[in-house]
This record gives structure tokens, sequence and C-alpha cells, in this order.
């Protein structure tokens, strides 16, 4: 199926460009006029996928993070949060609750917040060579035509 409405940003792998990332893809999906609850189930899943990239990607550097988002008639949001870091040697090992490799500071529930919150995750990483993280949520409310 092809996308109605898309959209990539780059920014670099900061904090405070967490914050940014969510707004972004809040106002994208807003185009599919999902209700609040829809939202607020989008916007831990960016932030958690967001934030794996700055502390696990680049843990000694600055270096990039991707967004790409697109929307579909049939009210299915897919964005990909993408980075050029380390990669994950055992996805599903990092995918398993509580596994970590940041330290003790870090609870390793990323993905499983992820995948509380969207309709399904993807993850393809390779080590060395980076990582994308696909979440794809279904907003319930109809698509109108201007989309």
């Amino acid at each position: 199926m092809k996308p109605v409405n898309e959209m990539r940003v780059q920014f670099p792998s900061r904090s405070i460009n967490e914050r940014l990332a969510r707004s972004v893809v809040s106002s994208f999906a807003a185009g599919l006029d999902p209700t609040l609850d829809e939202l607020a189930d989008l916007r831990p899943a960016v932030s958690e996928a967001v934030t794996n990239c700055i502390v696990h990607a680049y843990p000694d550097c600055i270096g990039k993070i991707g967004l790409q988002m697109r929307m579909y008639a049939n009210g299915r949001l897919s964005v990909k949060i993408s980075d050029w870091g380390v990669g994950i040697p055992d996805v599903q090992q990092a995918m398993t609750p509580l596994y970590t490799t940041g330290g003790e500071d870090r609870a390793g529930l990323g993905f499983s917040v992820m995948e509380s919150f969207c309709d399904k995750v993807r993850v393809r990483s390779k080590a060395g060579s980076g990582t994308v993280v696909t979440l794809d949520k279904y907003i319930r409310s109809r698509v109108t035509e201007e989309v």
C-alpha cells in the first residue's frame, strides 16, 4: 500500500532532541485525527526508541538519528527511527525485558514499552552499522479525504 503522506527528519543524538522527536511525530500523526489516548501511546514509544539511539547507538559521541514517518489510508502510522551507530549484536537478547547494556541506571524496558504502546515493532540491526526500529500504530479514527 502506498502512503498518503510521508516526512523525514534528521537530528543529532542529543538528549534535548528526544522531546523534539515526540513533538514531530505527534504533529505528523495529527493528520490521521488520533484520539488523545492514541497520541499518548505513541509518544512514549517514540521516546524510548530515540533514547535507545542516544544512549546505546552512540555511547561516546554525538551521531545522527533519522525519523521517517508515513501515514496510510487505512489509518496505519509507521515511524522508523534509524541510527548509524554501534548496532545491536543480538536483537532478540536486546528485546528481552530487563536486559540492558546501559549500566545500572537503565531498566532494560525500552523495547517492552514500545511493544506495549504500538501494534507492531520491528528491529533490524547489524553490529557496527546501526539500527532501524519501525513502530506501527493504527489510528482507529477514520481518515478524512483531506489526507
